[in-house]
């Protein structure tokens, strides 16, 4: 969908900064507040039971209102999304959550992850590669354009590749198709490509003429280049 959480190339809000000092993700880098660790925690656990999908969980957090996606931080955000995954399917009344304890009958879940089974579960992961007949429609080294297309339900196509000539650097296999995933029809695995452009290309000459970026879309993301376009995508 178009919104407020897809931000890259947008203007406006301020410049990244980083802090030289840290050289790799550590605790102290990911927490500020111990509230933090539970939220993440609650998240991971209430995934672990089958209820939605990870796709379905990023959607939710797209789906919030901009003013409170833009202004109430990382993890807030991932709450305010739990909490309405929790309401609809179930789990919790709202009357539940603005009294903080339970009233209903708890509903029976199909999954519950241990404590003891969480590094085992997180070391495995959860592939989203999958089987898929027939063969890719585009090779490594082929142009391609993306499509300038608005989606109003949950997708992984960035706004500011759309309408832009890439180059298939490399070809990843069928993975579960987010778009669909998302709105509960079924994991619709399609072929997913990692697609290079260059920076210039994205965002002119200004850029300059040194950088290149790779973002991995899905084939349905894509289509094949005009002839006009070849000296774009060779730039």
């Amino acid at each position: 969908m178009n919104g407020v959480h897809d931000m890259g190339g947008m203007e406006c809000f301020g410049s990244l900064t980083s802090d030289s000092s840290v050289d790799s993700l550590h605790e102290s880098t990911l927490f500020h507040h111990d509230w933090e660790r539970t939220v993440l925690a609650l998240s991971l656990a209430m995934g672990a039971t089958g209820n939605w999908n990870l796709d379905q969980s990023r959607a939710t957090r797209e789906s919030l209102p901009p003013d409170q996606y833009l202004s109430i931080g990382y993890y807030r955000i991932w709450l305010a999304a739990l909490e309405r995954l929790l309401v609809q399917h179930g789990l919790v009344t709202a009357e539940e959550l603005e009294q903080g304890e339970s009233i209903e009958t708890p509903m029976p879940l199909n999954k519950v992850l241990r404590g003891k089974d969480v590094e085992t579960v997180l070391k495995k992961g959860s592939p989203v590669d999958r089987p898929l007949q027939g063969s890719p429609a585009y090779a490594v080294g082929e142009a391609v354009t993306v499509n300038n297309q608005h989606i109003n339900t949950h997708t992984r196509l960035p706004g500011y590749i759309r309408g832009h000539v890439g180059t298939v650097h490399k070809v990843h296999g069928a993975h579960i198709f987010p778009d669909s995933h998302a709105l509960g029809l079924g994991e619709d695995p399609r072929w997913l490509y990692n697609i290079r452009f260059s920076a210039e290309q994205l965002w002119g000459p200004k850029a300059g003429r040194t950088g290149d970026v790779h973002v991995d879309c899905w084939e349905p993301y894509l289509s094949p280049i005009e002839p006009a376009q070849h000296r774009s995508a060779d730039d």
